[in-house]
């Protein structure tokens, strides 16, 4: 669990990051660096939808994993890593030069 602390305050330090939230396979927040009512509101959306996608993945090429996951809009990107244990919910604002 250190390595993975560790890797959010990495994560966090780049420039963009709103937020990092580590759920476990259930989708229940474990760490966040946002607010509780933000934190709620983007897993309870962001992690079903991973799940269907892990699950389209798998039917599609049983074979086949998901290892990342992207939703864009015109102002931020969500950025979902699944793993077996967990995931990782990476939210970043849209750079626009």
């Amino acid at each position: 669990m250190l390595e993975v602390e560790e890797t959010l305050k990495r994560i966090a330090s780049h420039k963009g990051i709103t937020g990092t939230i580590l759920t476990n396979a259930d989708g229940i927040p474990i760490r966040s660096t946002m607010d509780p009512v933000t934190t709620l509101q983007y897993t309870s959306y962001i992690v079903p939808i991973a799940l269907k996608a892990k699950n389209f993945t798998y039917d599609v090429d049983c074979k086949d994993s998901m290892t990342l996951l992207r939703i864009r809009s015109r102002l931020n990107e969500v950025i979902v890593v699944p793993n077996g244990e967990y995931y990782v919910i990476i939210v970043q604002k849209i750079c626009v030069d």
